[in-house]
């Protein structure tokens, strides 16, 4: 099967934009450390959330629909989320980061966490902190945790 997401993730990803975004990572690479890039993308997407808020969620079932709603309308794939017993679980797919590059995916799925964190901690979740715990998998899969760790 994963022959067939990689083809559907290269045609999500605007062909307009491929060449520029690998060339745009691979100087920032050149020129900035993974921990600072890490840390620049999680502060786009800091942005990119407070540009685009959520109304408030009554439930973790209402959490995920409105963060799939905010997904599609630009076409970044969509999350699960599932309450374990000590953080949220938040597994985000098909988001268009390889559109940077392999390389890059070290240091873009921070946009994610970074918009994450923005979104569920004005939602309330204060000192609670999200941190990334997988790589980008084969099945296009990223997993994020809300809990109580190093921010």
């Amino acid at each position: 099967m994963v022959p067939i997401l990689d083809y559907l993730l290269e045609r999500q990803m605007s062909p307009q934009w491929r060449g520029m975004l690998c060339a745009l990572a691979s100087e920032f690479e050149a020129q900035i450390g993974r921990d600072e890039l890490r840390q620049l993308m999680h502060r786009v997407g800091s942005r990119f959330a407070a540009a685009h808020p959520l109304p408030a969620c009554d439930s973790t079932t209402d959490l995920e629909r409105t963060l799939n709603e905010r997904w599609q309308e630009i076409d970044w794939g969509y999350v699960e989320l599932a309450d374990d017993s000590e953080s949220l679980r938040i597994v985000h797919y098909c988001a268009p980061l390889p559109a940077f590059g392999n390389d890059a995916l070290a240091w873009t799925p921070a946009f994610l966490e970074g918009a994450y964190q923005t979104w569920l901690s004005a939602l309330g979740a204060q000192g609670l902190s999200v941190a990334q715990t997988s790589e980008y998998s084969q099945d296009t899969a990223l997993e994020f945790r809300l809990g109580r760790h190093a921010a």
